[in-house]
């Protein structure tokens, strides 16, 4: 039997899901293919879900395509936001791929973390550190979104949350060239800087924080750790 897989969101032109799951079919024997689906509206994924065997899921989709499931994970249920599909249920990995970023860095002192963005990323950053037992905060350009905005970011603050995890598409094309609105002169040596994007390998955002005597971590860990749980989920009937 041949398996097909995907991965939809938009854009996708820096998404190296395909590379994973074509190296892991063909390192495990399992006669599959992998495609990019770029869709214009999440309408577009209705047949993709009888096509497809399992889907992979992406900005900005991760929230708006649950009400086209059957049935969703409990974990992604209080997440609000899917990431994988498998048989018309969706789930979430992304919160172990941030536990398995974050965690080696963390010190019994990293109580508070601000997470910047309020999209399906920052939930699943959220969940991964509350269930590490810290106090998160999400930071939104929108009062009423998240617990701050970007103006109350104040000194104070910033010392207070040595954890900055960023969670925007800012970084990410097309908007290298772009980065959260944070305090800058804030940012200090005591400082850990995560940015859920992997590719490119440091962000504005990243390297910003480097300037500042900042600890960084990117995406990449994130993403291979999420993607071998999704792994698990497509095959888990097999």
């Amino acid at each position: 039997m041949k398996y097909h897989f995907g991965i939809i969101g938009k854009p996708l032109k820096h998404s190296q899901s395909k590379l994973f799951f074509d190296a892991r079919f063909a390192a495990d024997g399992i006669d599959a293919d992998y495609t990019i689906r770029e869709l214009d509206a999440i309408e577009e994924v209705v047949p993709l879900l009888d096509l497809l065997n399992g889907l992979n899921v992406t900005s900005p989709y991760k929230e708006v395509i649950i009400p086209y499931l059957n049935s969703i994970d409990p974990v992604a249920q209080e997440m609000g936001a899917v990431n994988v599909v498998h048989n018309h249920r969706g789930y979430n990995t992304d919160w172990i791929g941030v536990t398995a970023a974050l965690k080696p860095y963390l010190t019994p002192d990293d109580k508070h973390v601000l997470v910047l963005g309020s999209g399906g990323a920052a939930g699943a950053v959220r969940y991964a550190l509350q269930h590490l037992g810290m106090d998160v905060k999400i930071v939104s350009r929108t009062a009423g979104k998240g617990d701050l905005t970007y103006a109350d970011l104040t000194e104070q603050v910033m010392s207070t949350n040595r954890i900055i995890a960023n969670c925007t598409p800012l970084g990410m094309f097309p908007n290298e060239s772009e980065t959260p609105d944070i305090p800058w002169d804030f940012v200090t040596d005591k400082h850990l800087l995560f940015d859920c994007i992997y590719n490119p390998e440091q962000t504005l955002f990243l390297q910003r924080g480097r300037q500042q005597g900042a600890h960084i971590v990117n995406g990449r860990e994130m993403f291979l750790a999420q993607a071998e749980a999704a792994m698990k989920i497509f095959f888990q009937e097999q």
